[in-house]
């Protein structure tokens, strides 16, 4: 009789990854973002435990919308006033803050629930091509996964 593998939180080797984000679009680039940092790629993914990877994003400021998203897509948010809905398009926000168009893109691709919020967190995202985590040494992330 088999037993189905468990990983412990202990137990798993966390690697770092950088990913450019020069002319790859968000979608596409936040799913394979997503899936590293949930631990999808290893064989001792277990769905309920942190078995994910550090993900560091460079060029997010360059990040691509296919058809016409960045002007037709709006990002909404609440201030809890009455009235208080606030929208900005996808051009608008690639001006003002690149790093939470693509952290939002990502959040939005991982489960909602407690493990999620730790999991976000190691998602290090920057708009230019310096980041300070060098001494990782982060590898490229592979377009195998």
């Amino acid at each position: 009789m088999n037993k189905t593998y468990s990983a412990k939180p202990g137990e798993v080797a966390r690697n770092w990854y950088v990913v450019d984000a020069t002319g790859l679009p968000v979608g596409r680039l936040a799913s394979r973002i997503a899936n590293v940092l949930r631990g999808c790629h290893k064989p001792q993914f277990t769905s309920h435990v942190d078995t994910g990877d550090f993900v560091v994003v460079i060029n997010a400021d360059k990040v691509e919308f296919t058809g016409r998203k960045l002007d037709q897509k709006f990002y909404h948010h609440y201030t809890g006033y009455p009235g208080g809905l606030r929208s900005i398009s996808a051009r608008a926000l690639r001006q003002t803050d690149p790093e939470r168009l693509l952290r939002q893109a990502v959040e939005g691709m991982l489960p909602k629930n407690r493990l999620s919020r730790q999991l976000i967190t190691k998602l290090k995202v920057y708009a230019g091509t310096e980041h300070p985590h060098r001494a990782q040494s982060p590898q490229t992330l592979p377009e195998s996964i």
